[in-house]
């Protein structure tokens, strides 16, 4: 570990320092014998609080069970080990459905890639019981989503919302629909996109060319390459501010499987996540000991890379879901402020030019026969004023 991965620790609570030291550890037996008084004066229901909000808790079971000084409460294992059950059902159930889902696409010549689920579980942990999902993503080419979303409600998904929308701009502004089966209980998002504008992605073919295939789940399931996987888990992630350790801990994974350092620089300079790149490397290495190539060091060096990893300490501490309103005043302050500088300035610049394009919103304050929404263009300044 070098200084380039260090950061502010001391803001971090007890339980949240132990919490840590029990995701990054080989051994927390060694880690125990070395630093007992880690164990000392913990509140354990926070340390549980903690597991679930992160939704580690599948990972921390295990290595709580394998310890042979009994140093956590036996209730703490208990409560551990019936969520770790729990989540073990639903994983298999999400897989099954999964397979299914994939076949079905397959049957149509609907070409898919799944995201995250039960094949990312396996893929990077080696069994599904050791990560959680709520729901199932994957991607399509944005010519098959009508048929995809068709093949969902034959199946007997619903669609939970439909976007309001004007001169297509939904296609670049979202970038999945949900889907909800009332009798399974299982959520799908269909993404046409990794990302919301203004990320900048591969395309679908380029995607489809670099997958890779599993075969744990009935039917061929197709996935993203390592390298297109940990631009999708960083974006991901440095939108979501990491407010939830599971993301970093798939990086920790992820960095184990020694991605190409060559492809993966190349693919984030390509697409401007070098930032957000460096920012999931200094963070996962920072507070889970992840092993970073030599290769992939520059993009921790990077300033702005630097700088984003200690604004996203801020939701690390806190016990936050940024997409579950309304926050508290500073998180929604910090927010505002991080949201925007997450972005390059390229992705700055087209941000702020969206703004010039029409939105659904201007046609309930000016109303106009479609064959005349072009006019929204030029109007956009005064409506939005």
């Amino acid at each position: 570990m070098t200084n380039r991965y260090a950061l502010n620790k001391g803001v971090l609570s007890r339980e949240l320092v132990l919490l840590l030291a029990l995701l990054a550890a080989d051994s927390m037996d060694e880690t125990a014998e070395r630093e007992p008084e880690m164990f000392a004066d913990i509140d354990w229901k926070l340390v549980v609080q903690l597991a679930m909000h992160h939704r580690v808790y599948p990972f921390l079971y295990p290595t709580i069970s394998r310890m042979r000084e009994k140093r956590v409460p036996s209730g703490v294992g208990e409560c551990l080990q019936n969520e770790y059950r729990r989540n073990t059902v639903q994983m298999l159930q999400l897989g099954g459905e999964m397979g299914n889902l994939s076949g079905e696409l397959a049957d149509l010549n609907i070409r898919n890639l799944f995201l995250k689920g039960p094949v990312l579980a396996q893929d990077l942990y080696g069994d599904i019981s050791l990560r959680t999902s709520r729901d199932l993503d994957f991607i399509v080419p944005i010519d098959d989503l009508t048929r995809a979303e068709a093949l969902l409600i034959r199946l007997g998904y619903v669609k939970e919302e439909e976007f309001e929308t004007i001169l297509g701009d939904w296609k670049w502004r979202q970038h999945h629909t949900t889907f909800h089966h009332p009798v399974n209980n299982i959520k799908v998002e269909v993404h046409w996109r990794l990302n919301p504008a203004p990320s900048k992605e591969p395309d679908f073919d380029q995607l489809w060319e670099r997958r890779r295939i599993s075969n744990h789940f009935g039917r061929s399931v197709h996935y993203l390459s390592k390298e297109d996987l940990f631009l999708f888990l960083a974006a991901h992630g440095a939108r979501h501010g990491w407010s939830r350790l599971r993301w970093l801990l798939d990086i920790k994974q992820l960095l184990q499987q020694q991605p190409d350092p060559g492809a993966l620089t190349r693919l984030l300079d390509r697409y401007d996540h070098d930032d957000a790149g460096g920012q999931a490397l200094i963070l996962a290495a920072g507070l889970l000991n992840a092993p970073v190539d030599p290769g992939l060091s520059g993009l921790a060096d990077r300033k702005k890379a630097q700088r984003l990893a200690e604004l996203a300490m801020f939701y690390v501490e806190r016990m936050v879901n940024l997409h579950n309103p309304p926050l508290p005043p500073e998180v929604e302050r910090h927010y505002r402020y991080y949201q925007p500088a997450i972005l390059s300035r390229g992705q700055q610049l087209v941000y702020a030019l969206g703004f010039l394009y029409p939105y659904a919103a201007d046609a309930k304050t000016l109303p106009l026969p479609k064959r005349l929404h072009f006019l929204y263009f030029p109007l956009r300044p005064f409506l939005w004023a």
